[in-house]
């Protein structure tokens, strides 16, 4: 077995981290008007090299500003679109080893027609690309997050009375952002997708139904719309998609096997690689493995971000062996489950645990790849 020297790597990341206390700190004192925005975003500077050399020290070769500029992983990016906007929020029930938790983040609505007015991502983009040696990675939420939560009623018909038109402005959109990162030189790219995890969710499936979407259809759909954001990438750039079941203060939202989106997600999303939740039973087996083909990449998240207890590296590689049973570990990679903090709340470990939960994967992907 060889290590990959171009990503996903044999041991990679999602790419959250905690959000240090001078950060929470000073995004505080911004949001209260005591700082400016020059301001915090020194001190967002200085905590990014911290989590950059966090990281170089432990050993990754994908190394992410751990979306220390965000609140949230999708919100703080689409909203940024124009036509886009926020209103109120829609309660969402998240499950724990706790408990419920109940969150209710900004609901996203398009009022307008969607465009790309400016780069979004580029200047968080080249101050990561000057303070790391690796391999920089943007994490960027995937374009599908616009339409599912809401459906079509979260869209403008006046803006959209043919709903063909919007997939068409937002994969636009995407193209845009997408060229202006690849000309500052980003060559690893993540799209981060709830919804296509959520379709495996039998409650899920049924809300979308309940809104007028066929559960069946829609990731044929989201694999075209996808497609279409990411046509005019260049060859040097790597695309994965990480399917995320919800992530917020250790609580998730979905469950169920991959079984009903993955051939569809395997063969029609013209991706490189998957990061896909594997942590515990809400995921299913590994069965639908059997759809990967020869050209992609799963890297598998064993390691769960939501508890800090470790797991145990004889664990993994029987998981890893077992997976193995339905595609070829050649074309295998391992990471934690998700990132360690999805919003700016983070989940419920302790700041050690990331190292230790990192370095068990690490150490796994050595000895099971050389």
């Amino acid at each position: 077995m060889t290590q990959r020297t171009s990503p996903p790597f044999r041991a990679d990341h999602v790419g959250s981290f905690l959000r240090p206390p001078e950060l929470l700190d000073a995004r505080d004192k911004f949001q209260k008007g005591t700082i400016t925005g020059a301001e915090l975003r020194r001190v967002e500077d200085e905590a990014i090299r911290d989590i950059v050399k966090f990281q170089e020290d432990l050993g990754l070769q994908s190394i992410t500003d751990g979306e220390f500029r965000r609140t949230y992983f999708h919100i703080d990016f689409l909203v940024q679109l124009d036509g886009v906007e926020t209103r109120g929020g829609m309660t969402t029930h998240f499950h724990s080893k706790a408990g419920e938790v109940d969150f209710a983040p900004p609901v996203l609505r398009v009022t307008g027609k969607v465009r790309h007015v400016k780069p979004i991502q580029l200047e968080d983009f080249k101050f990561l690309k000057s303070v790391t040696k690796r391999t920089p990675k943007v994490t960027i939420p995937s374009p599908t997050m616009l339409h599912f939560r809401g459906g079509r009623e979260a869209i403008s018909k006046e803006a959209y009375p043919d709903i063909e038109m919007f997939f068409d402005d937002v994969a636009a959109a995407y193209r845009a952002e997408i060229k202006a990162l690849a000309q500052a030189g980003c060559t690893y790219l993540q799209l981060d997708d709830t919804n296509l995890a959520y379709l495996c969710d039998p409650k899920m499936r049924e809300g979308a139904r309940a809104r007028g979407d066929d559960p069946d259809e829609l990731p044929r759909r989201y694999a075209r719309f996808i497609n279409a954001a990411i046509k005019d990438r260049p060859a040097g750039m790597t695309i994965c998609t990480h399917l995320c079941r919800g992530n917020f203060k250790s609580a998730w939202v979905a469950e169920g096997s991959y079984e009903p989106v993955a051939q569809v997600l395997f063969n029609e999303l013209n991706v490189d690689g998957y990061f896909l939740e594997y942590d515990d039973e809400r995921s299913g087996d590994f069965a639908p493995l059997r759809y990967v083909p020869k050209n992609k990449i799963v890297v598998l998240g064993l390691v769960t971000t939501k508890l800090g207890e470790l797991e145990s590296k004889d664990l993994l590689k029987r998981r890893i062996e077992e997976a193995a049973r339905y595609m070829p570990l050649q074309q295998m990679c391992l990471s934690p489950q998700c990132g360690f903090s999805s919003t700016v709340h983070g989940n419920v470990i302790a700041r050690e645990a990331q190292a230790a939960k990192l370095k068990l994967v690490l150490d796994t992907a050595r000895e099971v790849w050389g």
